[in-house]
């Protein structure tokens, strides 16, 4: 088969292997993304496949997980796909990404879990046929507080976020710079110099995330502007925000989002990959729509409107997993066994079901443990300052450093020794 002289690459990531939805696997979904992304690579004639972080769920990947990841890399490394690169994302476990480097890197799959000591092993080429260079990848992991910071007694929380930003920075900077050293060195004379691309797996200030069903820009909780990136990178594959969407509108700096919906939030979102092809002209840069393989479909609204959406979708044939919120001022007892019963013999199951006048009340007065899974963390906590009188010149400090100790308990590798 003839080859383009162009160097051709897909960007994905956050496919959260392992993750289950209100106790459902999902391990069906996500083989199925594989299988389908292993046939684009082929179809496309992918050169280099670039996953930019949160390959698993969790830092302790079930055996099922680890069998979908490594049998896809098996399977893509026997494909047109010269070269794979694969950073950790924060909720990656690093030790364990890197602990069969050696053994991925026979395949020609590059994985940098941890920082690395030095810059140079955050700086990989890529070769084609005859070992002809084709491009240098700045292949930078999900850098957690204590890879670029050092902690001093008495810091306030912003200098804090402060000294994370700049240290964060201070090494996108360094590992940038010694890709364009290298990218000098391997070009030829008279000929187009081969593309840096830069992976990482972090916030840019000013990205849009979802939450609470709502598509919302992130604040400015220690997060870079997309200025990180010098003017030289021609592309940026990022990871870590589930929306696909620009950096700064810039065209050649996109978070590509996740594969699957990972809840009802993403439901009906497009999910997508990123092809660029690299020639002597600008990057051709094109987004391609992931099928969907499970739908999610959440229904909210009075009794009469559940119903009614469900009939409809019975009459679809859908087989959508559902959550529903019954929002209605009545109170009903048999909410769960009354829905069960409508949708008997359907193809539908029904995931979660939520009685806003029930959750209301917890909210509130945080009381029923049983709704405890409902609610969020941080609004929890805030709900304990308020019921515990804590004066408000006060608060922000302790909610400050309850984020702080949840991040750091989040970046916590589990499989570390």
């Amino acid at each position: 088969m003839h080859r383009s002289s162009n160097l051709k690459i897909l960007h994905t990531s956050d496919w959260h292997l392992g993750r289950s939805l209100y106790g459902q696997k999902r391990y069906e979904e996500f083989k199925s993304f594989l299988d389908w992304l292993s046939a684009v690579i082929e179809a496309e004639s992918i050169d280099a496949l670039l996953i930019a972080g949160d390959v698993f769920d969790n830092g302790a990947p079930s055996n099922r997980a680890q069998e979908l990841y490594y049998d896809f890399l098996l399977r893509a490394s026997r494909t047109c796909c010269r070269s794979i690169v694969l950073i950790a994302g924060n909720h990656d476990s690093p030790s364990f990404l890197d602990a069969p480097k050696g053994l991925l890197k026979a395949l020609d799959v590059h994985v940098v879990g941890l920082r690395t000591p030095a810059a140079e092993g955050e700086v990989i080429v890529l070769y084609g046929d005859g070992a002809k260079p084709r491009a240098v990848v700045c292949a930078v992991p999900y850098l957690r507080d204590r890879d670029v910071r050092i902690v001093e007694p008495g810091e306030s929380i912003e200098e804090k976020d402060s000294k994370l930003v700049e240290g964060i920075r201070e090494h996108y900077r360094e590992v940038c710079s010694l890709a364009r050293q290298r990218q000098s060195e391997l070009s030829e004379k008279d000929r187009p110099k081969i593309p840096i691309i830069a992976m990482g797996h972090l916030f840019i200030r000013g990205g849009k995330t979802i939450s609470g069903g709502e598509i919302k820009e992130l604040g400015s909780l220690t997060q870079v502007g997309g200025d990180i990136f010098p003017a030289y990178i021609d592309y940026a594959a990022l990871g870590h925000l589930h929306i696909p969407q620009l950096v700064n509108e810039a065209e050649h700096m996109r978070y590509c989002g996740s594969p699957i919906p990972l809840g009802y939030g993403e439901a009906g979102q497009e999910k997508i990959v990123i092809i660029a092809e690299f020639g002597e002209a600008a990057p051709t840069i094109r987004r391609v729509p992931i099928p969907c393989f499970q739908p999610l479909e959440k229904i909210a609204g009075s009794f009469d409107e559940i119903f009614k959406r469900l009939n409809q979708l019975r009459e679809d044939k859908s087989n959508a997993w559902l959550e529903i919120e019954y929002t209605g001022a009545e109170e009903v007892g048999n909410l769960r066994e009354t829905l069960d019963e409508s949708i008997k013999g359907s193809y539908m199951e029904i995931r979660r079901i939520k009685n806003k006048a029930i959750f209301d009340q917890v909210l509130t007065s945080i009381q029923d443990e049983k709704m405890l899974e409902n609610l969020d963390v941080h609004r929890i906590f805030e709900s304990c300052l308020e019921l515990s009188g804590i004066p408000p010149h006060e608060k922000s400090g302790l909610v400050a450093s309850h984020r702080e100790i949840l991040q750091l308990l989040s970046e916590k590798d589990s499989q570390a020794d």
